[in-house]
C-alpha cells in the first residue's frame, strides 16, 4: 500500500513537472488536492497530443489556475486548443478564457471563438519591427531627453495596441535593441540612480509625514475612490465569478436583471437594528456606500429586522443617522419586512419542490456542527406544507417547530433553520406574524429582490455562500453576488452589544455614546470628524484578511483633518495667575489671533489681553532646572500673540507656603531680547469644564482569557477619565455642539453636548500627536 502511494505520488509529480512547474512548485501544488487533480487530468489529455514543450506546460498550468469552476466543463475543449497549438501564446489564453466566460452558457460558436483569440494569426519579426520603430518615432524627443531613464512600459502597451497578437518577448527584445541603436551603449550617467524629491517621494507614497499647515492641504485618498481601482464583476457579469452557480436559467434571469437596473451598480448596508453601530460597521459603510459611489450607482439602506425580540425605535434611527453623519445618503431605505409575505410565499415553493421540511428538534438538539440529523427531514410534502401554516396561524409555542432547508453549508452545519416562532410583536408589522425568517435565509433573498449586484458582507459569511446561491438557484430568481472582506476590530476596546450593555450598567461607562468606546455615537461624541474615519477606512484597503488595528493609527487619521480644519484657542488647564506690575495699557485690550496659523483664508478672531492673566501651573518653576525653557525667577518667557515676554518679580505664596500669584514685569519681545518659548495664557477667561481620556482597557485585547483571565470588566483601566476645571480665552463663547477647537499645546477639543449656554463641555479628542509612552 504505502508503495503504491509513493509511486502514485511520483507519477503526479511528474506529470505537474511536464505543465513547467518547478520542483518548489510541485511541492507547494501537491498540498491542494483539489488543484492537483485537475492540473494531473489537464496533463494527461494534453499528453495524448503528443509531447509537452515547457511554453505549451506553462499555458496549460495557467488555464487550470484561472478558469473559474463554473466554466471547467469547457476545460477539454481549451486543452485542445493550446495542446495543439492553436492557442500559442499567454495574450490569447486570456481572450479564451474571457470569451468563454461570455458565451458558456449557450453553444461555443468556433469561428467565432478562433477570431476573439487570434487562432492561426501570428505576427511576423517585420511586423514587430515596423511596429516598434512607430511607436518609439512618436516618443523619440522625450527618449533623447531622459535615455535610459525613460519608462519603457507604455511602449510595449502601444506596440500590443496595434499588434494584438504580437509575442511579448519578441516586442521587449525588439524595444530593447531599438533603443541601444538610438542611444548607444550607457554611459556614465546613464547608470547614476536619480535623486528622489520630497514630491517626487510623496507622489509615490513614500513618504507619510504630516505637511504643516501653511502647505497645500493633505490630499487623502477616499474609499470611493479606492474603490474605483477594485475589479469586481460588472452588473450582468455575476456567471463570471469564482464559485458562482450557473443553472439553465442564468442567462434569462441576468437579462432580466440587466433590463430592470439598466446596467446599474446596486449595493446595499443592511445592519440589525438591535444596538449602536461601532467602528467595524464604518468600515461596511464605506465599502458599500462608496462601491456605489465610485460607479455611479445607488447604495440600499435596508434593516435587518427579523429578529424582533432586540429591535428598537432608537437604533433604527441612530444607525440611519450615523450613515448619514459619514456623509453618505442611501439611495431608499428598506426593512427585510418589507418581503415577510414574498419569503412566506417562496418558503411555500420550497416545501413543494422538497428542499424544505417542519422539523420538531429542540434548539439544543440541532447547535454545534455536529448536531444528530433531523428524523423529520423526509417527511411527506403535504405534511410539512400542512405544519408550516400551523406554525403561521400560531398552533405552536416556540421552539416546538421550524422550518429547515436541505443544504449543507460551507462549515458543515446542515439544514440550516428557515423560520422560527416567536410570539413577540414587530416594530414594522405589528402582530400579523408570528413566524419570523432567519438571517441565512432572508438576506439572500432580500438582495434578489432589491436586484442588488454586489453582495459585500465581511469574511465571517462565507460559510454561507453556497447557501445563498442555492437558495436563490433553487427558487429560480435572479441571483447577486456575493464578495467578501476582513472583518475591522480594534484594540483596547469591545464592541459586542452584550458587554457595552454590562460596561453601561456597571457604571464603567455613562452610555452608548461615551467618548471612551468605540461606537461610532461615542467617536462623533469625542469630536472624531467623519470624514476622518471615512479617510481611515480607506487606508484599510478591501482584503480578506481580519485585522486588529491600534487606535493610534485611526487618531493619526484625525489629526490629519483637524491640523487644518480646527480653529486654535488657549485654554489653561491647571491656572495659576499672574499680574503684570507695569501693564502699559489703561485697560484691557485685543489681541488678534489667526483661527489657523499660516491660513489666511481661515480668518481669525480677538481674545483679551490684561493686567491679570493665567498661564499652565506647569509652565512655571521655582527653580531652574536644567533643559527647562518656560518662566522661572532667573528666566523670561514670552506670552504667545501678544508680543509681550514676562520676567517673575515676585513668587507670592500662601500661608502654607504653597505658590499663590506671580508678580511680573513686561516688555515687548525684540530680535535682541527673544525668549527662550513662548506659553498659551487667558485673560478675562470663561470657566469650562475639561474632559480628557485615555484607553478604557489596560491591555490590547480585554477579551482574550490568556491575557485577561479574569474576563474584560477586570482590565477597566481607572485612569480612562480625567475632569477638571479650565479657563478658556472668550473666543470660545457659544460655540455650538461638536464645534472643533485645538487647544494650543494641549491638543484637540470638541464641545460636548452637555454644554449650556453658560458653561461649555469639552471633550478631548486626541493629542496633537501620538504619545509613545501611552499604552
Amino acid at each position: 500500500m504505502v508503495i503504491h502511494m509513493v509511486t502514485h505520488m511520483m507519477e503526479t509529480a511528474e506529470k505537474l513537472s511536464l505543465l513547467g512547474l518547478s520542483e518548489q512548485k510541485v511541492k507547494e501544488t501537491l498540498k491542494n488536492e483539489a488543484l492537483t487533480a485537475l492540473l494531473t487530468s489537464i496533463a494527461d489529455q494534453a499528453r495524448a497530443k503528443g509531447e509537452l514543450t515547457k511554453s505549451v506546460g506553462n499555458l496549460l498550468y495557467n488555464l487550470g489556475t484561472k478558469l473559474p469552476r463554473q466554466f471547467h466543463s469547457c476545460l477539454p475543449f481549451l486543452v485542445d486548443y493550446v495542446a495543439d497549438g492553436r492557442i500559442n501564446q499567454e495574450a490569447k489564453l486570456t481572450a479564451a478564457i474571457k470569451f468563454i466566460q461570455d458565451h458558456a452558457m449557450g453553444d461555443i460558436d468556433t469561428a467565432a471563438f478562433g477570431k476573439a483569440c487570434g487562432v492561426g494569426i501570428e505576427v511576423s519579426q517585420d511586423e514587430i519591427e515596423a511596429g516598434v520603430a512607430l511607436v518609439i518615432s512618436k516618443q523619440k524627443e522625450a527618449i533623447l531627453k531622459q535615455r535610459y531613464r525613460y519608462n519603457t512600459g507604455p511602449l510595449m502597451g502601444q506596440v500590443r495596441a496595434s499588434l494584438q497578437w504580437a509575442d511579448s518577448r519578441k516586442v521587449k527584445e525588439e524595444i530593447d535593441l531599438q533603443l541601444l541603436t538610438l542611444l548607444g551603449p550607457k554611459r556614465e550617467e546613464d547608470l547614476v540612480k536619480p535623486v528622489k524629491t520630497k514630491s517626487d517621494k510623496r507622489e509615490k507614497g513614500e513618504v507619510c509625514a504630516v505637511l504643516p499647515v501653511q502647505q497645500p492641504e493633505k490630499q487623502c485618498v477616499t474609499m470611493t475612490e479606492f474603490l474605483k481601482t477594485v475589479t469586481f464583476h460588472a452588473p450582468g457579469d455575476n456567471h463570471k465569478t469564482e464559485g458562482y452557480v450557473i443553472t439553465e436559467n442564468t442567462h434569462r434571469l441576468l437579462k432580466e436583471h440587466l433590463e430592470i437596473t439598466g446596467g446599474q451598480v446596486r449595493t446595499r448596508f443592511p445592519p440589525e437594528p438591535n444596538g449602536i453601530l461601532h467602528i467595524g460597521h464604518a468600515k461596511a459603510i464605506n465599502i458599500n456606500f462608496g462601491y456605489a459611489a465610485a460607479n455611479s450607482g445607488v447604495c440600499f439602506l435596508r434593516y435587518d429586522d427579523t429578529n424582533p425580540e432586540k429591535e428598537e425605535e432608537k437604533f433604527f434611527v441612530g444607525i440611519r443617522k450615523m450613515v448619514e453623519w459619514l456623509g453618505y445618503k442611501p439611495y431608499k431605505i428598506t426593512h427585510s419586512s418589507d418581503y415577510f409575505q414574498q419569503l412566506y410565499e417562496w418558503a411555500i415553493v420550497l416545501i413543494k419542490k422538497g428542499l424544505a421540511y417542519v422539523c420538531h428538534q429542540k434548539p439544543e438538539e440541532v447547535r454545534g456542527y455536529d448536531a444528530p440529523p433531523s428524523p423529520w427531514r423526509d417527511r411527506p410534502v403535504h405534511e410539512s406544507l400542512q405544519l408550516f401554516e400551523d406554525m403561521k396561524h400560531g398552533k405552536f409555542d416556540e421552539g416546538e417547530a421550524t422550518l429547515r432547508l436541505k443544504t449543507i453549508l460551507e462549515e458543515g452545519k446542515a439544514d440550516p433553520v428557515a423560520y422560527r416562532i416567536k410570539f413577540v410583536p414587530h416594530h414594522c408589522t405589528g402582530d400579523e406574524w408570528c413566524i419570523y425568517p432567519t438571517y441565512d435565509y432572508t438576506h439572500c433573498l432580500c438582495d434578489s429582490i432589491e436586484h442588488i449586484t454586489h453582495s459585500l458582507c465581511t469574511k465571517e459569511f462565507q460559510a454561507r455562500r453556497s447557501s445563498y446561491y442555492w437558495l436563490c438557484n433553487a427558487l429560480d430568481i435572479y441571483c447577486p453576488v456575493q464578495w467578501e472582506y476582513g472583518r475591522l476590530n480594534m484594540h483596547y476596546t469591545v464592541v459586542s452589544k452584550r458587554k457595552i450593555g454590562k460596561l453601561i450598567s456597571e457604571g464603567h461607562v455613562r452610555d452608548w455614546d461615551d467618548p471612551r468606546l468605540f461606537t461610532l455615537t461615542a467617536l462623533q461624541r469625542r469630536g472624531f470628524p467623519p470624514e476622518a474615519i471615512n479617510n481611515f477606512c480607506a487606508t484599510l484597503g478591501l482584503t480578506g484578511a481580519q485585522i486588529s488595528i491600534h487606535p493610534d493609527a485611526l487618531e493619526a487619521c484625525v489629526r490629519d483633518v483637524l491640523n487644518v480644519t480646527a480653529h486654535r484657542a488657549m485654554v489653561v488647564l491647571e491656572p495659576l495667575r499672574v499680574v503684570i506690575t507695569n501693564y502699559p495699557n489703561e485697560g484691557p485690550v485685543s489681541v488678534t489671533v489667526p483661527n489657523i496659523p499660516g491660513n489666511d483664508a481661515k480668518g481669525a478672531h480677538t481674545v483679551i489681553f490684561d493686567r491679570e492673566l493665567w498661564i499652565e501651573l506647569s509652565d512655571f518653576r521655582e527653580k531652574e532646572e536644567n533643559g527647562y525653557r518656560r518662566l522661572t525667577p532667573q528666566q523670561t518667557v514670552g506670552l504667545r500673540h501678544c508680543g509681550m515676554i514676562i520676567n517673575v518679580q515676585e513668587v507670592v505664596k500662601t500661608s502654607s507656603g504653597e505658590v499663590d500669584y506671580l508678580k511680573v514685569t513686561c516688555q515687548p519681545a525684540t530680535d535682541s531680547n527673544k525668549p527662550k518659548a513662548f506659553i498659551h495664557w487667558v485673560a478675562h477667561p470663561l470657566k469650562c469644564e475639561v474632559r480628557q481620556y485615555e484607553r478604557l482597557f489596560q491591555h490590547e485585547c480585554p477579551e482574550d482569557p490568556s491575557v485577561v483571565p479574569g474576563g474584560f470588566l477586570t482590565d477597566i483601566n481607572p485612569n480612562s477619565l480625567t475632569i477638571s476645571v479650565g479657563l478658556a480665552d472668550v473666543s470660545v463663547r457659544g460655540a455650538k455642539v461638536y464645534t472643533k477647537f485645538q487647544f494650543e499645546r494641549l491638543g484637540f477639543f470638541s464641545v460636548d453636548p452637555d454644554s449650556t449656554p453658560d458653561f461649555i463641555v469639552f471633550n478631548k479628542t486626541v493629542g496633537l500627536k501620538e504619545d509613545k509612552g501611552k499604552n
